[in-house]
C-alpha cells in the first residue's frame, strides 16, 4: 500500500512539473546564436575549444553530475588525429534501478563541419560552416532542457549527451562520421539507457520532420509516442510519413542495443533548396518557433511519456 502511495505521489509530481515547466524558444535561440558567435566549432578550431569549456561550465551549474569523456580518434584515411570530447549531463541518477533500465538519453552533436562541401560556390567548399542548424540547434535545445530539469526534477534518470565528432566525415566512409556516439556506445560511462532520442537539424525555420526510417524499425513505440504528443499540441511539423534512412548518432546506439530514434529535418530548408553543409547555415535560417516545437515535445515526454 505504501509503495502505491509513493508511486501516486511521483506521478502527481511529474504531472505538476510537466504543467509548470515551459520550453522557451527565445531562450533556446539565444543559445543557438551564442554558439555561432564563437565561429565554426570543428575539432581543433578555437570555436571548438571555447564551446567545450562553455558547455562544461554551463552543465556543471545545472546538472546533478557531469561526465567529460575525452578521447582521441586516429583517422587513417587522412592520416590525422582528432581530440574529441563527449559531455554527459545526468539528472536524477539515484532513480536508476539494478533490475531494469529506466534512463532516457537525449543527445545532439556539438561539433560543426570543417568544410562547406555542398556549397553552390566551388570557391567556398573548403570554408568551415557556421552550423546554426547543423549542430547549434540541437545543442541549444539540450542546454535549455538542462535548465528546466534543474528547476523541475524529473521522476526518472535523464541523460543529456553532447556528442563530438559527428560531422567531420567523408563521403563514402560512414565510419568517420558519428565518432562521438561510436566511442560512447563502446565505452558507455552511464548505465545503459532504456531508450534514446537524437535531435539534429531541428532549428530550420521551415520545419518538417518526417519519421526517419531506421528509427521506426528500432523503436516504433517511441516514435508513435513522440509524434502523438506533437500532434496533440497541434505541432504537425512532425510529419506522419516515413522519410529516408539517415546515418546519425542514433545508429551506434542502436547497434549497442539501445532502442533509439532520430528527430531530424534533413531537407534544409526544403526538398528543392539546400543550406546543409553550406556557408548559408546561419542563424537567420533558423527559428525560435522551431526550437520551441521540438523542445516542448521533448519536455512533455520527459515528464509524462515513459
Amino acid at each position: 500500500m505504501r509503495s502505491h502511495s509513493l508511486l501516486l505521489i511521483l506521478i502527481l509530481i511529474a504531472a505538476c512539473n510537466s504543467q509548470t515547466a515551459k520550453f522557451d524558444g527565445d531562450r533556446a535561440f539565444a543559445f543557438l546564436k551564442e554558439q555561432c558567435e564563437l565561429g565554426p566549432r570543428y575539432p581543433g578550431s578555437p570555436g571548438h575549444a571555447a564551446l567545450r569549456a562553455r558547455l562544461i561550465e554551463f552543465l556543471q551549474a545545472n546538472a546533478d553530475t557531469v561526465i567529460v569523456q575525452d578521447f582521441v580518434q586516429i583517422r587513417d584515411l587522412v592520416k590525422d588525429t582528432l581530440r574529441l570530447t563527449n559531455i554527459i549531463a545526468a539528472f536524477q541518477t539515484q532513480r536508476e534501478t539494478i533490475e531494469e533500465a529506466t534512463g532516457l538519453l537525449i543527445g545532439a552533436h556539438w561539433d560543426t563541419r570543417p568544410r562547406a562541401d555542398m556549397d553552390e560556390d566551388p570557391a567556398k567548399r573548403l570554408t568551415p560552416i557556421l552550423g546554426a542548424n547543423d549542430g547549434a540547434s540541437g545543442v541549444a535545445v539540450l542546454m535549455h532542457l538542462a535548465e528546466l530539469l534543474r528547476q523541475y526534477p524529473p521522476d526518472r534518470p535523464v541523460y543529456l549527451v553532447f556528442f563530438d565528432g559527428e560531422d567531420d566525415g567523408f563521403p563514402g566512409a560512414l565510419e568517420y562520421y558519428c565518432l562521438g556516439s561510436q566511442y560512447f556506445a563502446k565505452n558507455m560511462p552511464i548505465p545503459k539507457p532504456k531508450e534514446a532520442i537524437i535531435i539534429d537539424m531541428i532549428g530550420d525555420a521551415n520545419l518538417a520532420i518526417p519519421v526517419e526510417r531506421r528509427s521506426i524499425n528500432s523503436n516504433p513505440i517511441l516514435v508513435r509516442k513522440i509524434w502523438g504528443l506533437a500532434h496533440a499540441r497541434g505541432y504537425f511539423q512532425f510529419v506522419s510519413q516515413i522519410g529516408q534512412e539517415i546515418y546519425d548518432d542514433h545508429v551506434p546506439l542502436i547497434e549497442a542495443g539501445i532502442p533509439a530514434i532520430n528527430i531530424i529535418d534533413f531537407h534544409y530548408p526544403d526538398q528543392f533548396n539546400n543550406y546543409w553543409h553550406t556557408t548559408q547555415d546561419t542563424p537567420d535560417k533558423c527559428s525560435p518557433k522551431s526550437l520551441k516545437i521540438v523542445g516542448s515535445v521533448l519536455l512533455e515526454y520527459i515528464y509524462l511519456g515513459k
